[in-house]
C-alpha cells in the first residue's frame, strides 16, 4: 500500500527535532505542530510563504519546521512543492482509534476476569520491543500491583509481551526479537534469542504465556493473546499477583478464565476462534514459562 511505502522510510519526529534545533527542541515541537494544525484547517495544499504568512514566521524558521514534518512523513510535498497533511498522521489517527476502541470493548470482559481471578489484571499492546500498559483492574486486595497505565516493560521477559510475540509473523517476529537488548532483571530472566524462542514455541503450544519471576522477584504473571479479524495479535491480556497466590498448580485454572476472556474478546472484533485452535486447546499442559 502507498501509506507503507511512504512511512517505511520516516524518521521518527523525535529525532528529527533533536537533529534540527538541538537545545530548543520543545520550542521547536511546539512549532512543528502547530505547522500541522495550520495545514489542517486548509482546504488546500499551502506554499511555504502561506505557511509563514498564517504563523508569523520567518521563512528559514518555518523551513526547519517544515523540514522536520516532511522527514517524519507527517507531511508531504506536492509537485508545485506546497505542503499538506501526510499519510503518517492517518496511521496514527487510525492506531489510536483503535486502541481506544479495544480498551471500551475489553472492558466487560477484563472486569469480570479480575473477579474471577481475585488479580490484577492488565491489558497492553506490543510497541517495537516493549508493551506499553492500557488499562488495569485491581481486586479488592491489600497486596496489589505497583503498575500504571501509560508505562512500559521489555516484549521478553512480560507474559503478555511474549503472548503477543508468540503470535506474530515469523518475519516480524525475527525483526523484533533482532532489535532486543536483552538486560537480566532477575535470575529467571530470559536473556539470549535462544532462550526467548524456545519459550514462544511453548506459548503457540498452549497459547498463553508466563512471566514466572522474570522481571520481578515475587511476581509471577499469565498472559495471553488478543487477536483481530485478520488473526493478528494486537493486544495481550494478563493476569498478575504474587507468586504466593499464582502458583504453579493454579496457574491452569487461571489460564483457562484468561483464554476464555480473549476468545470473547477477540470475538467480539470480528475474530471467529474456530480458526485459532491454540486457543481452544486444553489447559492441562506441564507448567513452565
Amino acid at each position: 500500500m502507498t501509506a507503507s511505502h511512504s512511512t517505511s522510510f520516516a524518521t521518527p519526529l523525535s529525532d528529527a527535532v533533536a537533529r534540527t534545533d538541538g537545545p530548543y527542541q520543545l520550542h521547536s515541537l511546539a512549532r512543528a505542530v502547530s505547522v500541522l494544525e495550520a495545514l489542517s484547517e486548509s482546504d488546500v495544499p499551502l506554499s511555504l510563504a502561506e505557511i509563514c504568512q498564517r504563523m508569523n514566521l520567518h521563512k528559514s524558521t518555518a523551513h526547519r519546521s517544515l523540514m522536520v514534518l516532511e522527514r517524519s512523513a507527517m507531511i508531504e510535498r506536492t509537485q508545485e512543492n506546497r505542503f499538506r497533511l501526510g499519510l503518517k498522521l492517518y496511521e496514527l489517527g487510525n492506531r489510536a482509534v483503535e486502541q481506544i476502541d479495544l480498551r471500551a470493548r475489553v472492558h466487560p470482559f477484563f472486569r469480570r476476569l479480575a473477579m474471577q481471578v481475585g488479580e490484577t489484571v492488565h491489558l497492553s499492546v506490543l510497541q517495537k520491543t516493549s508493551v506499553v500498559y492500557l488499562d488495569k483492574v485491581e481486586p479488592n486486595r491489600r497486596v496489589c500491583m505497583s503498575s500504571k497505565t501509560g508505562t512500559s516493560n521489555p516484549v521478553y521477559c512480560t507474559s503478555m509481551g511474549k503472548a503477543m510475540l508468540a503470535f506474530q509473523s515469523k518475519e516480524t517476529t525475527e525483526q523484533i526479537i533482532a532489535k532486543i537488548r536483552f538486560v537480566r532483571y532477575t535470575r529467571k530472566t530470559l536473556c539470549s534469542r535462544e532462550a526467548l524462542l524456545k519459550a514462544l514455541e511453548r506459548v503457540r503450544g498452549r497459547g498463553y504465556a508466563i512471566d514466572d519471576e522474570e522481571i520481578e522477584l515475587g511476581v509471577r504473571c499469565v498472559g495471553a493473546p488478543i487477536f483481530d479479524d485478520n488473526h493478528r495479535a494486537i493486544a495481550a491480556v494478563s493476569v498478575s499477583g504474587p507468586s504466593s497466590r499464582i502458583t504453579a498448580q493454579s496457574v491452569p485454572g487461571i489460564a483457562e478464565h484468561l483464554l476464555r476472556c480473549c476468545r470473547e474478546t477477540s470475538a467480539s472484533l470480528g475474530t471467529h476462534t474456530k480458526k485459532k485452535p491454540h486457543l481452544m486447546s486444553p489447559f492441562l499442559r506441564n507448567y513452565s514459562n
